[in-house]
């Protein structure tokens, strides 16, 4: 272990509980999110001049922030230019952790990075050793800013034939940031409000581009870094070949299963060619992994596309990503577990390695609480709002997992069930993101003393 590695052990083991590390990241994301609430409150953010409200700009601030994309109004309809600067700027920050616009603005100073602000540095990015975490952050910054740009002028130069420079350049930058950070938010409402992408069914330059920009997003920092230092899958490290695996698998296997289930329903790939069908049938997969745009109505689903594509997005994308989720690798965790256990093996092992039993116990804890609140989401939801219990538990898969993909029920919520969407959304960013990182990799409880076994039947 070396010396870096034994200072931040010894920190995380002694420091002052007032300082913890999550507990900053959560309360200045909160933070974040009333400042963009109260920003989205003001007159001057609305479209029409009136103030909408304290409660809708803090559910609007919250989806933003946490990169989640559901939205009570059109965000092109109901927000102002600076609605939308405010909006963007809150996702951007959001999707790549503010400790990342705090690092930039250090870097621009030239100022010197203490150790306080690494260790915060490594929770933010899902990083539980301090080694090179400078590195890596310049590594995101400079990484996201240039696939963001690369983004932007592709979309710009797809609009500006048709849309003009203005609309072009806005349209560009803003769903290129939105599409990277995975949030899904689109101003796309002067053409069709709440439509999302529908507009663009036929159009494989929108759609693989947001697609690509999606996926980039979602496959995390640390993997962005391996890749740009070894080019060759040989050499990279477990965690990095599983996430890469898993993506694809993920991928072409939701790409399968949307076309099987939706190729002849006329409410979403039915009346389409069979390019467009491939087409959508692909960029839905993508934008399950908690993107959250949508080329087809999420509403028209068939039953069994929904409950599809509610496993998709509580999977999500990748450990220290813009995605949301249960995380690939933790998925692949617990079907490695499985199968071991029914074989009859103790260890669970993968690529010649075995994967600790404290991490098994880990993914299982992450995925029960997500499925537990999912399903308790699901019930509050069509209890306290006039909707269907399977749209409900889409919405609330939707904001645990951050996608923002909705079926229609978002404008329906009741007010207490907002409030527990704005609950999820957070919870969905920062709490897998950081607060399950807090027992992740902090101490764990010291066991005194130790009960006698007892025998129970099982299965």
């Amino acid at each position: 272990m070396t010396l870096r590695a034994r200072l931040y052990a010894f920190w995380v083991k002694k420091r002052p509980k007032s300082l913890s590390t999550t507990k900053i990241i959560a309360l200045v994301f909160a933070a974040i999110i009333l400042l963009g609430a109260a920003l989205l409150s003001l007159p001057i953010a609305s479209r029409s001049g009136v103030s909408c409200g304290f409660r809708p700009a803090l559910f609007t601030a919250t989806s933003a922030t946490c990169v989640t994309g559901l939205v009570l109004y059109d965000t092109w309809t109901q927000w102002s230019g600076f609605g939308q600067v405010v909006i963007i700027s809150l996702i951007q920050i959001g999707g790549l952790g503010f400790m990342s616009a705090a690092t930039m603005l250090v870097f621009v100073l030239r100022k010197r990075i203490g150790f306080k602000q690494r260790l915060v540095m490594a929770q933010a990015l899902s990083v539980s050793d301090m080694d090179g975490i400078v590195n890596l952050q310049k590594t995101v910054l400079k990484g996201s800013f240039f696939v963001e740009g690369i983004g932007a002028l592709i979309l710009f130069l797809r609009f500006l034939p048709e849309f003009g420079v203005v609309n072009a350049l806005k349209w560009g930058v803003f769903h290129s940031i939105s599409a990277f950070c995975n949030a899904g938010f689109d101003i796309f409402g002067c053409m069709s409000p709440g439509a999302s992408l529908l507009e663009f069914q036929s159009d494989p330059i929108v759609l693989l581009t947001l697609g690509a920009l999606v996926v980039i997003g979602g496959l995390g920092f640390v993997v962005w870094q391996e890749i740009a230092e070894h080019h060759s899958f040989k050499k990279f490290s477990v965690y990095t070949k599983l996430v890469l695996l898993t993506t694809f698998s993920l991928i072409v296997t939701g790409w399968l299963l949307t076309c099987i289930l939706e190729w002849n329903n006329p409410g979403t790939l039915g009346d389409l060619s069979v390019g467009d069908k491939l087409l959508n049938g692909l960029f839905q997969s993508i934008t399950l992994r908690t993107a959250g745009f949508a080329a087809i109505d999420q509403a028209l689903l068939t039953e069994g596309g929904k409950a599809m594509s509610m496993v998709l997005m509580l999977i999500g994308g990748s450990s220290g990503s813009t995605a949301g989720g249960l995380k690939t690798v933790t998925f692949v965790v617990l079907l490695l577990f499985m199968a071991s256990r029914a074989r009859g093996r103790e260890t669970v092992c993968v690529y010649k390695r075995t994967i600790p039993q404290g991490q098994v116990l880990d993914a299982m804890t992450i995925a029960f609480i997500m499925i537990a609140l999912a399903m308790f989401g699901g019930i509050f939801i069509s209890a306290t709002s006039p909707i269907g219990f399977t749209d409900a538990l889409y919405e609330s898969v939707s904001a645990l997992a951050t996608v923002g993909l909705t079926a229609g029920a978002t404008g329906s919520l009741s007010i207490p069930a907002q409030i527990l969407i704005i609950v999820y959304m957070y919870f969905g960013r920062v709490g897998v993101l950081t607060i399950s990182m807090g027992f992740l990799t902090g101490d764990r409880a010291e066991e005194r003393f130790r009960y006698a076994e007892t025998k129970l039947l099982i299965g």
